[in-house]
């Protein structure tokens, strides 16, 4: 009887879908052809393309289909004069010789004018199209800094190295924040349990960082090792991503640490299922959150099948609406999904001064496709590699890279700056960490407005003040719409232009100055610069 009730569920959730292959299979195409307007300037699709944004002048393309180029994507762009592409689904588009090409082999493309600016294009579109939920992710996220084990501890997550991790950052005046256990605490991938012969006391340990200020986050991901007891049982439930249509053999999908089957969240089952470990984890261990990693739309790709039978694409977005169970989160890969409480980290960058400029168009296309809770890559760099030799760390790059975090709406460490950095150097990042816990007030009222209204906390200057030749500004952003910060990202240099907005401006050096205007200032390593709107 079971199976009859499941085979009907299961025919009556893939119906809908399936309306959206007959287009398809009639060789239907949903197109939208768009003359661009001289100086327009547009944004949106893939986050970890915000350094190119914006688009309109160069050649441009981008199929979204069953790739969200290891980050967010949205099925959303945005115009500096208002207008506005929105598709249900993934879609391919390219700007070429002045013109937008849009189509989606799964839905219309809808398109419109909402007014005459960038933010009066991101009202309408939020509004209509991804309504903000309400709810904000922990406030703890934004009022204090975040610190992955990645960087110090590799694949050697460990009981004694962690709690020391803690120590070391409050015994160096770094304040107590969100501390991340990263990847290989687990048995195995999808046997969520802590390894015991590298936690002798888990919940001991957790009740230690509670007790030290922090909170509480795990690695998690969708895999489940082959030759684990666990495979086997969700292999008997069929509630694993299939070779076949009838669900009898698992795809086994290729990833960044191995070979690995993965969970079917279209079928009922397979989520109840992992949300179970989650919640377990959360009852017996007191964690209180989940980094949630690897959803990406590439391991979905390549002809496997699910329960529901979907494009690439959902899976990411079913995976990333795990998280809405649980304040404290972190993903790196979403689909859609905007306006809803889910931080959304910036990929792994490299530890370069290329890849630290591209924190800030990241965050800023980030907000404006309205995942209005961002939060940067780690300090310095996520490939730990870079850190394995001494020699090889730029402690110029980690200092810069911690005042470009310091007033986002998320800080985000791992490698522990105590044990690179020369004590100078490490007394401006710990300024750094507590210039964030200053602000926080503020932040944090920008994400309780960002949940009502779906607008971005950290704000690219073109959307606070449209048609002044900002379009291109991407080494500078807005903090709501008062605070304009101006980190310096270019090595061994000590200068740098600012361009200043209409109004009145006090600067974080007690200097005033009235905009519009272009000012050249002094940015020695200790300084971040920032001004505030009187």
């Amino acid at each position: 009887m079971n199976r009859i009730n499941n085979s009907m569920r299961k025919i009556l959730l893939g119906l809908s879908f399936l309306l959206l292959f007959v287009a398809s299979s009639q060789g239907d195409v949903f197109k939208k052809t768009i003359p661009l307007h001289p100086g327009e300037a547009w944004w949106g699709g893939a986050i970890v393309d915000g350094h190119e944004m914006p688009f309109g002048e160069d050649t441009y393309f981008l199929d979204l289909l069953g790739d969200t180029k290891g980050n967010q994507c949205q099925p959303l762009l945005l115009s500096s004069r208002g207008r506005y592409v929105w598709c249900e689904d993934p879609f391919r588009f390219e700007f070429r010789n002045g013109t937008l090409s849009v189509e989606s082999q799964f839905s219309d493309i809808r398109f419109g004018q909402a007014g005459d600016s960038v933010k009066d294009a991101f009202f309408y579109v939020s509004k209509t199209f991804f309504p903000p939920s309400g709810t904000l992710p922990a406030e703890i996220l934004f009022r204090r800094p975040l610190y992955n084990t990645w960087i110090e501890l590799m694949y050697d997550q460990n009981e004694k190295d962690i709690l020391q991790y803690a120590d070391d950052i409050i015994k160096n005046g770094f304040p107590p924040g969100v501390l991340m256990i990263d990847d290989n605490w687990q048995e195995d991938y999808g046997v969520w349990e802590f390894k015991a012969e590298r936690f002798s006391d888990p919940k001991g340990m957790i009740q230690t960082l509670h007790d030290s200020g922090f909170k509480v986050m795990l690695w998690v991901c969708p895999f489940i090792s082959a030759d684990s007891p666990v495979y086997r049982e969700l292999k008997r439930k069929h509630v694993l991503m299939s070779e076949d249509e009838n669900q009898a053999v698992p795809a086994i999908v290729r990833w960044w640490n191995g070979a690995s089957a993965l969970l079917d969240l279209s079928n009922p089952e397979g989520e109840q299922w992992f949300v179970e470990q989650l919640d377990r984890l959360m009852k017996t261990y007191d964690v209180d959150g989940f980094k949630l990693d690897g959803g990406d739309a590439p391991y979905y790709a390549g002809g496997i099948h699910s329960y529901v039978e979907s494009h690439p694409n959902r899976h990411t977005e079913l995976f990333a609406r795990i998280g809405l169970r649980f304040p404290l989160n972190e993903y790196r890969a979403c689909w859609k999904l905007a306006g809803q409480p889910l931080v959304q980290r910036l990929r792994d960058k490299e530890h370069s001064w290329e890849d630290l400029q591209k924190l800030i168009p990241g965050i800023l296309a980030q907000g404006l496709v309205g995942y209005a809770y961002t939060c940067p890559d780690l300090i310095g760099g996520g490939e730990f590699l870079s850190f394995l030799n001494l020699d090889a760390v730029d402690q110029e790059l980690i200092v810069r890279s911690a005042q470009c975090h310091a007033l986002m709406p998320m800080m985000h460490f791992s490698v522990a700056p105590w044990r690179v950095l020369d004590p100078d150097k490490l007394e401006i990042c710990r300024k750094m960490a507590n210039l964030h816990v200053q602000f926080s007030d503020v932040i944090l009222k920008l994400a309780r407005h960002s949940s009502q209204t779906g607008e971005p906390i950290a704000r690219h200057m073109e959307y606070v003040f449209p048609h002044q030749g900002y379009e291109k500004i991407n080494d500078q952003f807005m903090v709501g719409d008062d605070i304009l910060v101006a980190p310096l990202l270019e090595k061994n240099t000590y200068k740098r232009t600012v361009l200043i907005p209409p109004g009145k401006w006090k600067g974080d050096d007690g200097s005033m100055v009235e905009g519009p205007c272009r000012i050249e200032i002094d940015v020695p390593l200790s300084r971040l610069p920032y001004y505030r709107r009187k």
